[in-house]
């Protein structure tokens, strides 16, 4: 057997060379499955061509990761200063609109998955997977100290005491934790949840603690003593984990969502149930509370954000969008509420009448974060893409 074919060497005259048997090395058989499918190749072409021409609504972006960004959050004190984190197991301090002013906040073995600033903004700390926070000084950039969990439990969330610098995390360990910043002093874990901490905070006048876990359960605890005041569990409340929490201005009620499409209101005082938010269909990724009106937001994968009444318990308006909702803001005491979208889109919306007010575009991929900055000038979001993006929301104060 010959196979003819021709073999466009340099000089070649375009001659016909045939191939003999004992010329074949190895004889490979494939599938048809096993071939590129030209229609895939398109398809990626194509892709790739609409990533190119993603317009960028951005008015700064920060480039210094290498992998995908988890977490942001801005200075409550300076109101250019931002902290990212992301799956690079690295944090960074950065300033909007600086390109030169950047510190590396680096000694994590893993993705630093939360990030958060004291309530003073002079400390900014950085919570990892591999167990442990770095807190580190605003002023000086330096290393002020480390702060250990369990060995091989990583924490999922952090949170500042409203004024002072303590800080409490939810761990993989089933425990919150709980330190003195100051001091890099541990001062209590709070145990009793079955499974991961998911979600959790002070309360805003800082007299107690409120957690969330993937447990089905929330539960109440005294600082101090770390005892656990309430339990909420069973009928009538969540059938399976919680993802987020948010507790309303005056320290009374929690609103908590799920993984099984529900959203429930807790009044702190009693740790009863006292009204669900029904409305969504799949499972509820984000809660915040406006600081002005009595409203709640609460954005799911069924790709819808919702304004709550929050006296009523009713709906006000649904704000539709094209792909899951993962992350909202509210901008300060305004009417304006922002989303983050698997789609790689920032969204504002007007909560008193549920109109789209202006969408963001830039990102390439999903939203993951939103922070605003302290003047209400700037929005701060991260995505999968490896990038942090700020946008000016100043018209909308």
């Amino acid at each position: 057997m010959s196979i003819s074919g021709e073999v466009p060497e340099e000089g070649s005259d375009g001659e016909e060379v045939f191939i003999d048997e004992q010329d074949i090395i190895q004889e490979i058989h494939l599938d048809e499955e096993d071939l590129p499918d030209q229609d895939d190749a398109d398809d990626d072409d194509e892709e790739d061509q609409e990533m190119d021409e993603v317009e960028d609504h951005s008015t700064y972006a920060f480039h210094g990761h290498t992998d995908e960004v988890f977490a942001a959050a801005c200075s409550p004190a300076d109101a250019s200063l931002v902290v990212s984190g992301g799956k690079d197991d690295r944090g960074f301090l950065w300033r909007i609109g600086a390109a030169q002013d950047v510190q590396e906040l680096t000694g994590h073995g893993d993705t630093v998955c939360t990030v958060a600033f004291s309530s003073d903004g002079n400390l900014v700390a950085c919570g990892s997977m591999d167990g442990q926070i770095n807190v580190w000084n605003t002023a000086t950039r330096t290393l002020q100290g480390t702060l250990e969990g369990s060995s091989g439990s990583g924490f999922e969330w952090l949170k500042w005491h409203p004024r002072g610098h303590l800080i409490i995390a939810g761990s993989e360990d089933c425990n919150i934790w709980m330190w003195n910043a100051d001091h890099n002093a541990f001062l209590n874990t709070f145990a009793g949840h079955s499974s991961t901490v998911t979600c959790g905070d002070f309360t805003p006048d800082g007299k107690l603690i409120c957690s969330g876990s993937d447990d089905a359960t929330l539960r109440i605890w005294d600082p101090r003593s770390a005892q656990c005041r309430h339990v909420v569990r069973g009928h009538g409340y969540h059938t399976q984990g919680l993802t987020c929490l948010a507790i309303t201005p005056d320290s009374q009620s929690i609103v908590s969502g799920s993984e099984d499409n529900s959203v429930h209101i807790v009044s702190i005082n009693s740790g009863q149930v006292v009204g669900s938010l029904v409305g969504h269909t799949n499972s509820i990724e984000c809660i915040g509370i406006s600081s002005r009106y009595n409203w709640v937001a609460t954005g799911s994968i069924d790709r819808t954000l919702i304004i709550w009444d929050l006296a009523r318990q009713a709906i006000r308006s649904t704000c539709e969008h094209d792909e899951g909702v993962t992350c909202l803001a509210w901008l300060g005491s305004s009417r304006y509420v922002a989303s983050g979208c698997i789609d790689g889109m920032v969204r504002i919306w007007d909560s008193l009448s549920g109109d789209l007010a202006r969408t963001f575009s830039g990102h390439r991929d999903v939203v993951q974060s939103l922070a605003v900055s302290a003047d209400g000038n700037s929005i701060v979001s991260v995505s999968t893409d490896k990038s942090a993006r700020v946008f000016d929301i100043s018209m909308f104060k």
